[in-house]
């Protein structure tokens, strides 16, 4: 396509530049693209990357930073920006989400979770590397910030396991050495101990079977907890 003119047609100086709405959309088209399938060496373009590129492909004879950024900003786009994404793969994946979303919206198999049942999430996180500093922090004083030691001492690895009250929003969180059934098992002691949900169990530990499941599936582990 021929370069638009951009600065080179403004009737007056000073004047801003008429860029026809193709090349709105062609440059916002370009802004919604990989870089790397147009052999551009970029993980994700900024705005003077954005600007050099344009004008290299000849969408325009020139074009300020500022005329990009506007254009981008009307409809949100922020190519500078990207996610960390984990896409599904499993083909069951919308059925098994939907039973978890289910929960989380107080409902199992089409009946609303009563007031004496409870949704709890856990998971696991290893290797945690454990550092000791190797000298005390000194707290802070006038004209001086709190200064933390930058060297230390390693301490081995830990693994840390959570389990998340969904909707009382409360967090349960622990240390161990490692994930083990004894692990788990702390952690849901800790859990079915603390009020209300004592109360409405009388809790006195998982059966074995109960706990092998949340070990061999630790990512997540949401459930019904009650008298029913």
């Amino acid at each position: 396509m021929n370069a638009s003119p951009g600065w080179t047609n403004s009737p007056a100086a000073g004047a801003q530049p008429a860029f026809p709405p193709s090349v709105v959309v062609e440059v916002k088209r370009l802004a919604c693209e990989i870089p790397s399938r147009h052999g551009v060496p970029l993980a994700h373009l900024t705005v003077p990357e954005l600007q050099r590129e344009v004008i290299a492909r000849g969408i325009v004879a020139q074009i300020s930073g500022v005329t990009l950024w506007r254009w981008l900003s009307a409809d949100a786009l922020q190519p500078w920006r990207h996610r960390s994404w984990i896409f599904p793969r499993d083909p069951d994946f919308a059925e098994k989400a939907g039973r978890v979303l289910d929960l989380y919206a107080r409902s199992w198999e089409g009946t609303t979770l009563g007031p004496d049942e409870f949704v709890v999430s856990a998971d696991e996180k290893p290797s945690i590397q454990a550092r000791r500093r190797k000298h005390a922090s000194l707290g802070p004083a006038p004209g001086r910030p709190m200064r933390v030691e930058h060297e230390y001492f390693r301490a081995g690895a830990l693994t840390y396991l959570a389990a998340w009250d969904v909707h009382r929003a409360k967090l349960f969180g622990r240390c161990e050495p490692k994930t083990t059934i004894g692990a788990v098992d702390r952690l849901v002691a800790q859990v079915m101990s603390t009020e209300p949900i004592a109360l409405l169990t009388g809790f006195s530990g998982w059966p074995t079977t109960a706990r092998r499941t949340v070990v061999r599936k630790p990512l997540l582990a949401s459930g019904r907890i009650g008298r029913r």
